[in-house]
């Protein structure tokens, strides 16, 4: 792969968050030795695009591909060595791109929080990866960066400090600042919708182990918080976090494939807290109420109609320019070991969180992936911790805006 024509392709560079990932590479890299291309299957949204970022073909070369090609996406994929995918939502539009990936060794990184599609897609491709040497990394952005190598940076202090892991681990969202995009409110619709017509997929969503290899099953009972609760670590009340459900799952498939170093009955939950006394547990009541209330309605198809055709935003709308640059997030996570000690460690990033701090985190993610040796990481399904682990939250620092920060006890 080191003669490659790029080190990376951003193929769906016109979607809402790809023609972000383009900006930020093209002011991040356009004086440096990083090759990068963009890729979509109309070049006159690509020329568009381009003009818009005041690029050229030497700053940032067209590649025309369409996802219903098999042979054009299979010989796209042979231009780089990292394929960047932010064709969502991608159980409807994503597999294609895995699948030339696969099959020509191609390494890859997308922003999905789709449990139902990873699962489909490690288990229709997970050996081939293997022999191919493609290293498929799935959730490079909001979800899962943060909460994967938040734990994981939590562990490595833990491991420095107690001379072991932490056991139990929680992540609650102290504060954030951000908004959806269609495409994002379209992929919950359709994972809804799809739960809503299979019971066995309501089982499987359900799993915190789903996304697993098939031998990890622990029969450790997960916290889900599912409505108001206290949380006497953190003095505060909390409510469901919506990232939960993938973040989790990101998590523990990490831990799975790491050997479960931090001990057969880890346990790791997510929620977002809404403050103290009588206000905080108003605000967990309507946040929960609010998040239950999407999900019933997504579920029965008149009112999930009513709902993507007059309420949430469409495909290809979202946050504006200045709501990206003033948005943020701010993750607090505590680990306590078995004999009882604890830490607590911080993760934030200064841009809104789903599409701001998405494409930088997306766009490093798959720098890093490219910069990592098959020596160090073979082919396979992983994910962004197992991957690259400490190397990847270095890039995140310098530049992606994120920190990672212990907290005194």
């Amino acid at each position: 792969m080191s003669d490659s024509e790029f080190d990376v392709i951003v193929f769906g560079a016109t979607s809402f968050v790809g023609q972000i990932v383009c900006e930020y590479l093209h002011g991040e890299y356009q004086d440096s030795k990083l090759r990068w291309a963009a890729a979509g299957r109309s070049e006159s949204k690509l020329r568009e695009l381009q003009q818009r970022l005041g690029a050229n073909d030497d700053t940032m070369p067209l590649r025309i591909a369409d996802a219903s090609d098999d042979a054009a996406l299979n010989a796209l994929c042979r231009q780089t060595r990292v394929m960047i995918s932010t064709v969502g939502p991608y159980a409807l539009y994503g597999e294609p791109m895995v699948k030339a990936c696969v099959e020509t060794g191609t390494d890859y990184c997308d922003l999905t929080g789709e449990t139902q599609w990873i699962a489909r897609m490690v288990k229709a491709y997970e050996k081939q990866a293997q022999q191919t040497g493609a290293r498929i990394v799935h959730c490079c952005g909001f979800d899962s960066i943060p909460s994967d190598l938040g734990v994981h940076f939590l562990q490595e202090n833990a491991k420095a400090d107690f001379n072991g892991p932490c056991t139990t681990v929680t992540m609650r969202v102290k504060a954030m600042r951000g908004s959806f995009s269609g495409g994002t409110i379209a992929s919950l619709m359709n994972v809804i919708r799809e739960a809503s017509k299979d019971p066995s997929l309501r089982k499987s969503l359900a799993n915190p182990y789903a996304i697993c290899p098939e031998h990890f099953q622990p029969k450790t009972r997960q916290h889900n918080v599912n409505g108001a609760e206290f949380d006497a670590d953190f003095n505060a009340w909390t409510a469901p976090f919506v990232m939960a459900a993938i973040n989790t799952r990101v998590v523990h498939r990490s831990h799975a494939l790491a050997g479960a170093p931090w001990g057969e009955g880890f346990r790791y939950d997510e929620a977002m807290l809404t403050g103290k006394g009588m206000k905080g547990r108003l605000a967990a009541l309507a946040t929960a109420g609010g998040l239950g209330g999407l999900m019933i309605g997504g579920a029965l198809a008149p009112t999930r109609w009513v709902l993507e055709r007059f309420v949430l935003p469409k495909p290809g709308e979202g946050p504006s320019k200045d709501e990206q640059l003033n948005g943020f997030f701010d993750l607090r996570f505590r680990g306590t070991t078995e004999r009882g000690e604890s830490l607590s460690v911080k993760v934030t990033g200064d841009r809104d969180p789903g599409y701001g701090s998405t494409a930088k985190m997306l766009s490093q993610a798959a720098i890093c992936l490219g910069e990592t040796s098959r020596d160090q990481r073979a082919g396979g399904f992983w994910t962004p911790s197992t991957a690259m682990g400490n190397a990847l939250i270095e890039r995140l620092r310098e530049h992606a805006g994120l920190t990672f920060e212990r907290l005194s006890n």
